[in-house]
């Protein structure tokens, strides 16, 4: 049974986000964590926080079931586009030039991998 995980109003660009989500799409989430541990963008920590929440939310609905990160894998992970704040900056001749200030909503679904991943050296 799949597990989801959704994070709200994230003051950040939705292609920004989107950009890492990309990196972790259908990878083993412990692999998903290392990716993004070691990412330098700014959106990984918030994607980090939500991954472990999926995760979490997997083993409440699951409590029979005792699954290691390597056994879930990163089944969906879609970024939607939030509420953009609208200001204004002032500009040469008395104009204004408009700054939308962009939100996004994270939702990361994981799921148990059909086949146990093996490593083979």
């Amino acid at each position: 049974m799949q597990a989801k995980a959704i994070l709200r109003h994230t003051p950040t660009s939705p292609r920004k986000m989107r950009l890492v989500a990309g990196l972790v799409r259908g990878k083993q989430v412990d692999q998903a964590k290392a990716i993004l541990l070691n990412s330098t963008k700014s959106a990984a920590r918030n994607m980090m926080v939500t991954l472990k929440s999926a995760v979490a939310n997997y083993t409440q609905l699951n409590p029979e079931e005792r699954v290691n990160d390597n056994e879930l894998i990163v089944k969906e992970i879609f970024v939607d586009e939030g509420p953009s704040l609208k200001r204004l900056m002032p500009a040469p001749m008395g104009r204004a030039y408009r700054i939308r200030k962009r939100s996004n909503h994270l939702t990361i679904i994981v799921d148990k991998a059909k086949k146990p991943v093996t490593k083979s050296n």
